[in-house]
């Protein structure tokens, strides 16, 4: 195989064409792919075609499987596989409302989150549902001197659902809602493949901030979600029938759209990557 990487924005997103992820990948193409999305965060891969075990064989280019948190929302025969079925929707005055509205990262409230998830699409509507990514590693590179000073070294402890989360996540029983980890996370992490410094947000989550009043700490972290998702820094993916796309969740957020007609179909396989414990950046500021 013969690798093409096609940059999306500059260092942010590339698509890469020239391999069938379906067939056995060399060592050495594995590592330039673990490569590419320590550098781009976001890599998109084109016409693929793949079962189940062959969508987690080429996961795992990328390192071990992790559980799909909610079990309700896995293949029966393949429970490490989630899916993203128009199916399993609810709506709410004729609008689905899909699971992922609002930038985020997944499962920050576990102390060792998802170091990526990829999604591989078998079915999409003709237009609409959309996956949006933000770069939240130029986000804190850009942020005021003062604002870094500021937030280096606070941490927020991450839940199912925060008490001021802006979309509701899915209603779990009280005896799954215990089984549901939780963690304290930094603000800005230390990436933990290239040190880069990146601010970790998940406003869905994010129970106020350690040793702040909720007055101080949630327009604090409104503030900082409202700079990282500037369009700036935002990659939009145009889902294609075929697609394989992976992201790295200590350096991105990402959000799903629900503008597709209801009634037409929508299925997606999904898998995560073990992540690590996450450390924050201590970064110094320019």
């Amino acid at each position: 195989m013969h690798l093409t990487i096609t940059p999306i924005r500059p260092d942010f997103g590339a698509e890469i064409s020239g391999i069938n992820l379906s067939a056995p990948v060399s060592d050495a193409n594995k590592q330039l792919l673990n490569d590419l999305l320590a550098q781009y965060a976001v890599l998109v891969f084109r016409d693929q075609a793949l079962t189940p075990p062959a969508f987690m064989a080429a996961a795992e280019i990328f390192g071990p499987l992790m559980d799909q948190q909610l079990k309700k929302y896995v293949l029966p025969d393949y429970p490490m596989v989630g899916c993203n079925s128009t199916d399993d929707l609810p709506r709410k005055n004729g609008k689905l409302q899909v699971r992922g509205e609002n930038y985020h990262t997944d499962h920050s409230n576990e102390r060792c989150p998802p170091k990526a998830t990829t999604l591989h699409a078998l079915q999409i509507p003709p237009s609409g549902g959309d996956t949006q990514f933000v770069d939240v590693r130029q986000a804190y590179d850009d942020l005021p001197n003062d604002l870094k000073t500021r937030i280096n070294g606070l941490f927020s402890l991450h839940v199912h659902q925060s008490s001021r989360s802006p979309r509701e996540l899915t209603k779990l029983s009280p005896e799954d809602l215990a089984k549901i980890p939780t963690a304290l996370q930094p603000l800005v992490i230390r990436h933990p493949g290239s040190g880069r410094p990146a601010l970790y947000l998940n406003t869905g989550r994010m129970e106020g901030i350690e040793g702040m009043s909720p007055d101080e700490a949630y327009p604090l972290i409104e503030d900082l979600y409202s700079r990282a998702t500037e369009s700036r820094y935002e990659y939009r993916h145009q889902w294609r029938t075929g697609d394989m796309v992976i992201w790295d969740n200590q350096a991105v957020m990402h959000q799903a759209n629900a503008d597709y007609d209801p009634e037409q179909k929508r299925f997606l396989y999904r898998l995560m990557i073990q992540g690590v414990a996450l450390s924050p950046a201590h970064a110094a500021v320019n």
